[in-house]
């Protein structure tokens, strides 16, 4: 019945970030994917050839997490400045702020009907968000160390989280309760998320290990232990008959879980892969790594549509909604090594589509640290905004709306016309920092804008002579 299962391929590579890929996530309408790097920004790649791509900036530190709303209308990221940001990719560039972590902020992640955030933090807790009243809503505080990943359920009952405690919890979210705990990990536990149907959850750990657990049983059903240095990241196909993991090995291996063995090696990336994750029809699957590049790869070797697998799940005799791995044997722990069959497969395979993108930029001028100074400056004017919600409710803030070879000179001229309007002192601060972040700006690879910018620059030099005398 089964077609030869065909290699997995290298569609394209992704270049535009400064630093580590951290994150990935693809939209749900296949046509877009996003990612956060140890640079700070967030990246929207179109997958259309020749596409352009666009930059967001405002976060400030590493972005840890990125996941697009099941309607693909927002993208959320969460960040080790202790903030979860709630982003309209559009050409506005503009985000909503979530604070309430003391910590950096692990991972983030949409509830499958999109009302809900839950996020991972070093501060050792999990917290509850709503996406439409854009506030905190409950923490689950159980956790001993800091907690690297937390995922809802696919029917937003249940949330699963890791942490550096060495622990997998299961949480009820209608209780808030802890229903279940595994903490056999011999390191820290980096990753965690449930199957599509929900009936198993997965765990990596900083000991290279992945394992599978059946939830109605609450036992382990699968434990693989392929890699050579700790798993980072981890995904599920869709069918959930396979799973791809990416390593601190330099590697992305391809599981069959249904014969429960290891099928692929993927050596594509320079250092640590540290995502990985497969589109929402499991035809695409995409991999970021500490080489700064995202790689994007054409699954292939899942030779049955998904339909097929549904149908082949209604014809079991169990009741257990479809697909699910209840059909794994043996049904008692087993280590799965590597093994000898396992297809390598190199960077070598055709990658047609790599000219780099055009790099639009949306949001503040942070680009790198020699920004952090008029980062600095700047910063008081947000404190009162942020006193006046102390209290731990998430505070709003729009992103300003800088898109260079775009809007050219005019919004920059409009934003001069606003900061003169300021009174005293303080609007000759803003102006200050004006002129000495856009000039950084123009580095950051858009000549077309050089001219628009200059005329700016000396626009707000005049401002500055009138003001002076």
């Amino acid at each position: 019945m089964a077609s030869i299962m065909e290699d997995p391929t290298l569609e394209r590579h992704f270049k535009g970030h400064k630093d580590a890929v951290t994150c990935a996530d693809f939209n749900p309408n296949c046509k877009q994917l996003a990612s956060g790097s140890v640079d700070k920004s967030l990246m929207i790649w179109n997958l259309a050839p020749k596409a352009r791509a666009f930059r967001f900036v405002g976060h400030q530190d590493v972005i840890t997490g990125v996941q697009f709303s099941p309607n693909g209308d927002l993208v959320a990221t969460s960040s080790k400045d202790r903030t979860v940001r709630l982003w309209t990719p559009s050409m506005k560039g503009e985000s909503t702020v979530f604070k309430a972590h003391t910590a950096a902020v692990r991972s983030v992640a949409f509830s499958h009907n999109g009302q809900k955030l839950v996020t991972a933090s070093d501060d050792k807790s999990v917290k509850v968000w709503s996406v439409h009243r854009q506030c905190f809503v409950y923490s689950l505080t159980q956790h001993t160390n800091w907690v690297r990943c937390a995922r809802f359920s696919p029917d937003g009952r249940l949330i699963a989280s890791c942490g550096d405690d060495r622990s997998v919890r299961l949480w009820d979210t209608s209780t808030k309760h802890c229903i279940n705990c595994f903490t056999d990990y011999g390191g820290s536990a980096t990753f965690v998320d449930f199957n599509s149907s929900g009936t198993c959850i997965a765990s990596s750990g900083a000991d290279s290990s992945l394992k599978i657990w059946d939830l109605r049983t609450n036992k382990l059903i699968q434990h693989y232990q392929v890699h050579m240095a700790g798993i980072n990241s981890f995904s599920f196909h869709p069918s959930n008959n396979y799973l791809i993991s990416g390593s601190s090995d330099s590697t992305v291996k391809i599981l069959d879980l249904v014969e429960g063995r290891l099928i692929y090696t993927l050596h594509g990336h320079k250092g640590a892969v540290i995502t990985v994750a497969f589109s929402r029809a499991g035809d695409l699957f995409a991999s970021g790594g500490a080489d700064s590049q995202v790689l994007l790869w054409r699954t292939n070797f899942d030779s049955k549509s998904y339909q097929d697998v549904l149908q082949q799940h209604s014809r079991r005799s169990t009741p257990d909604p479809p697909p699910h791995l209840s059909d794994i044997h043996p049904r008692i722990p087993h280590l799965h090594h590597p093994q000898p069959t396992a297809i390598q497969i190199s960077r070598t395979v055709a990658d047609t589509q790599s000219t780099d993108p055009h790099v639009i930029e949306l949001g503040q001028a942070i680009h790198s640290n020699s920004l952090s100074n008029s980062w600095t400056r700047s910063r008081p004017t947000e404190e009162p905004t942020d006193r006046h919600h102390a209290n731990g409710v998430p505070t709003r803030h729009f992103a300003s709306s800088r898109v260079e070879g775009w809007t050219g000179g005019e919004s920059a001229r409009g934003a001069g016309r606003q900061t003169g309007a300021d009174k005293g002192g303080k609007g000759r601060r803003e102006e200050e920092e004006t002129v000495q972040t856009h000039p950084l700006e123009v580095l950051s690879g858009h000549p077309s804008s050089l001219d628009s910018t200059l005329r700016h620059i000396v626009q707000q030099l005049d401002i500055l002579t009138q003001a002076a005398v």
